[in-house]
């Protein structure tokens, strides 16, 4: 596609990434921005970043640019420095042969472990994933080159993998997350020979790292399509591997409320993100392990008989021990995380005059946003509780001493300001006195 049969212009590429492309170029490679970047600037967005490929190695890549680093195993690739925006640049991926299993290497499952085999742009467009992903700008003549239909699937809202869906998904099963993130985020809906696989293959996603999970959560979850990534992940049975003990949770009850209380999460994250407000992995875990973690909190109680605030203390540490196993979440997040937990019982306790302290409490406001949540999916003494603590939240210092007063009494609590029981005389052993402190001899 020519230069006048597009809309792309350089004046809407990151200046950094223009620099990269032109002094690749100049220094006798070809240079490309590809995918992402490429779609949705046909498409009319903004992208979030821009990525280049070109036929040079990152050994040569690193040769012209001294801001340069190399990263990756499975895959090398070059990371180009400035300041805060990175240019990610690739060399041409190529096809594997029985022959170059020192630089290629794929598991019994067909999920590739090694990767650097090198090729031509033919080949690397083969070795993309979507078709509208096999999209190239060519800085030398500002010409795009489409592969596979791109261009086609673009204008037809079609999301279609290049090459045998089953064979790309066992290479990487992580393609079925991103069908699933790139089919809500675009609008598209899903090729029919490219949906066919996936309910069967959704187990393979168990073999991948955690950590690299974690990155794909984040992705798919805080995005702005939080509500219809979950539904397609849940029709397609991509969200039980990824949150078994949530799942769990939800074929033992599909409308109860720990169904109730994800929709919420969901609806919540995404009305957070439209209004640019900030959201955290923190908060996002709290609220969806929480009744996860009710029910170990229950048996743990049940086996070892020690109180429910032990039972669940204990408990926290094997939730997130096995949600671990399959989503890596850094402490930085999971220690706050139990925090947030741990109020959820300060509030039932605290409709006193320990109210106010539990205010300044850093974790507070999460907590109590949780507490509003869980209102919602459980109703009763919940629904009442969050009442009275957003009451309380609102209130001036008058109010709140009221409402401290009326919320000690409904608790059982004894009202430290009222008059105390006088105390029962001392008994006398006959027409003996009593010590000097009021005790009986």
């Amino acid at each position: 596609m020519p230069r006048d049969g597009h809309n792309i212009s350089r004046r809407q590429i990151s200046e950094n990434a223009l620099k990269v492309l032109y002094r690749l170029h100049k220094a006798g490679y070809q240079a490309y921005l590809v995918g992402g970047g490429v779609r949705d600037l046909l498409l009319g967005h903004q992208p979030k970043d821009f990525d280049v490929v070109t036929d040079a190695t990152p050994e040569d890549i690193k040769k012209q640019f001294r801001n340069c680093r190399l990263v990756g195993r499975r895959f090398r690739l070059a990371h180009i420095m400035f300041g805060r925006e990175i240019i990610e640049v690739a060399t041409f991926r190529g096809h594997h042969t029985e022959t170059n299993d020192k630089i290629s290497k794929t598991n019994a499952s067909g999920r590739l472990l090694r990767d650097n085999v090198y090729g031509s742009i033919d080949e690397d467009a083969q070795r993309r994933d979507f078709t509208v992903n096999a999209l190239y700008y060519n800085i030398g003549d500002y010409s795009i080159r489409s592969y596979g239909g791109g261009i086609q699937d673009l204008n037809n809202q079609t999301l279609r993998l290049i090459g045998d869906p089953e064979t790309r998904y066992r290479e990487d099963p992580v393609r079925m997350l991103r069908a699933v993130r790139f089919a809500t985020k675009l609008g598209m809906r899903l090729d029919e020979a490219t949906a066919a696989p996936i309910k069967s293959l959704a187990p393979l996603l168990k073999d991948i790292p955690a950590a690299r999970m974690y990155e794909e959560v984040l992705k798919l979850f805080f995005a702005g399509k939080a509500v219809q990534n979950l539904r397609m992940l849940r029709e397609y049975h991509l969200f039980a591997p990824l949150f078994p003990l949530v799942e769990a949770q939800l074929h033992d009850e599909p409308k109860g409320p720990a169904m109730r209380l994800l929709a919420e999460v969901m609806q919540n994250t995404d009305a957070r993100i439209a209004e640019d407000k900030p959201v955290t992995p923190t908060f996002f875990y709290a609220a969806i392990l929480w009744y996860p973690l009710q029910a170990r909190a229950q048996d743990i109680a049940l086996e070892s008989g020690l109180s429910p605030y032990d039972a669940m203390f204990a408990a926290m540490g094997d939730v997130f021990e096995q949600q671990c196993q399959t989503i890596s979440i850094p402490r930085r997040f999971s220690v706050p995380a139990r925090d947030i937990w741990q109020l959820q019982q300060r509030f039932e306790r605290s409709k006193n005059g320990r109210a106010i302290k539990l205010l300044e409490h850093p974790k507070f406001r999460a907590a109590y946003d949780l507490l509003l949540l869980r209102a919602v999916a459980e109703g009763g003494n919940t629904a009442a509780l969050a009442e009275w603590w957003q009451q309380f939240v609102e209130a001036d210092d008058e109010q709140r001493q009221l409402l401290i007063k009326g919320g000690s009494n409904k608790c059982g609590q004894r009202n430290r300001s009222a008059q105390q029981r006088r105390r029962r005389p001392p008994r006398r052993n006959g027409n003996k006195p009593a010590d000097g402190n009021g005790a009986a001899e």
